[in-house]
């Protein structure tokens, strides 16, 4: 596959901390982005998640889903060539149980 061909994402948290930018080909799953996401994500954040399930990738406002492909979700913002698409990052955590006082997930 050419250069030209894959899709330069990066991943913005919620402190405004990026993880990327990377180059992805169009057929990788938000499922496979999500996994990559916990692989990196920054060992000094105080909340992160454990599994995929707690993360949530958004790009042009909507919620993507685990079997779409890059292919269908960066359809939705129109790209500029050899731009960096940018698609935010939000947690999804459990909430702690009240009666063992659990806080949630705490990196360390």
């Amino acid at each position: 596959m050419a250069g030209e061909d894959l899709v330069e994402l990066k991943f913005r948290l919620a402190d405004g901390t990026d993880i990327g930018p990377s180059k992805y080909s169009p057929a990788t799953t938000v499922a496979s982005l999500k996994e990559k996401i916990l692989a990196q994500w920054p060992k000094d954040k105080e909340i992160c998640p454990k599994t995929t399930q707690d993360v949530k990738l958004i790009n042009g406002g909507k919620i993507l889903e685990n079997n779409s492909t890059l292919a269908d979700c960066t359809l939705l913002v129109g790209e500029l060539p050899g731009g960096v698409i940018t698609m935010h990052v939000v947690l999804r955590l459990p909430l702690s149980d009240k009666n063992s006082g659990n806080p949630l997930h705490i990196c360390i």
